[in-house]
């Protein structure tokens, strides 16, 4: 799970809250996808946010090793990142970006969030994006 945040619609009565959940499936072995799910409880919007990220799941050619066989780069709105293989280091990552990487299951990458973004949201979305340039 990246994220958890209530947002509020403003209505002419109030503010009506809900929840917004993004979250990271995978299986280890080289598929890995994103989702989000709103819901007025978080317990719903959770498993919105599974079933819509196993939707997303995408497939990554990656090396007998499992790392990946090229620099990779990627951006997504503000957020810029770069994957490289780095064999025998292990995952070297920050933030969003690691969780993304190892429920993928890439085991050797020094991943570099090159923005001053904080939005792990994007940041992820950046890493996948990169991670398609497999395919």
């Amino acid at each position: 799970m990246i994220d958890i945040r209530r947002v509020a619609r403003v209505t002419a009565g109030g503010k009506r809250f809900n929840f917004r959940v993004t979250i990271v499936a995978g299986d280890r072995k080289g598929r890995v996808g994103l989702g989000m799910g709103k819901s007025a409880d978080t317990a719903g919007a959770i498993e919105k946010a599974f079933r819509t990220a196993k939707k997303n799941l995408i497939k990554l050619k990656l090396t007998k090793d499992f790392s990946i066989p090229y620099e990779l780069e990627a951006k997504f709105t503000s957020s810029y990142v770069t994957l490289r293989p780095a064999k025998g280091r292990g995952l070297v990552a920050g933030s969003s970006t690691k969780d993304v990487l190892d429920l993928a299951g890439v085991k050797d990458v020094n991943a570099k969030i090159l923005t001053r973004s904080k939005n792990k949201v994007n940041n992820a979305m950046a890493t996948l994006k990169a991670l398609e340039k497999l395919k």
